[in-house]
């Protein structure tokens, strides 16, 4: 069964973020990841402060962590953390 790591952000810099998205975009694929879904989200109940929603889904849980933790990923987040705020979430399986 699949998982999916759902982000959600604020983005403070444009720039930045496309220099994020082409640096991690790249990343998914070693893991068996792939981009679902991104843009504008909308709360249906709760209290949610982000306006952007990105979806990634994985074959399995171990996938979905192994590609956070990778050396790939982890050379990004420094631009991510100048891009967006956001909080990411791992669902399914």
């Amino acid at each position: 069964m699949s998982a999916y790591v759902v982000v959600h952000a604020t983005v403070k810099s444009p720039e930045k973020m496309a220099e994020y998205s082409a640096a991690a975009g790249p990343t998914l694929a070693a893991f068996g990841g792939k981009l679902v879904s991104r843009g504008a989200s909308e709360t249906l109940a709760g209290n949610q402060p982000h306006g952007v929603m990105v979806v990634l889904e994985f074959p399995d849980r171990a996938s979905a962590k192994a590609w956070y933790a990778s050396d790939a990923y982890q050379a990004a987040i420094p631009t991510r953390l100048e891009a967006m705020d956001s909080i990411f979430v791992l669902g399914g399986e």
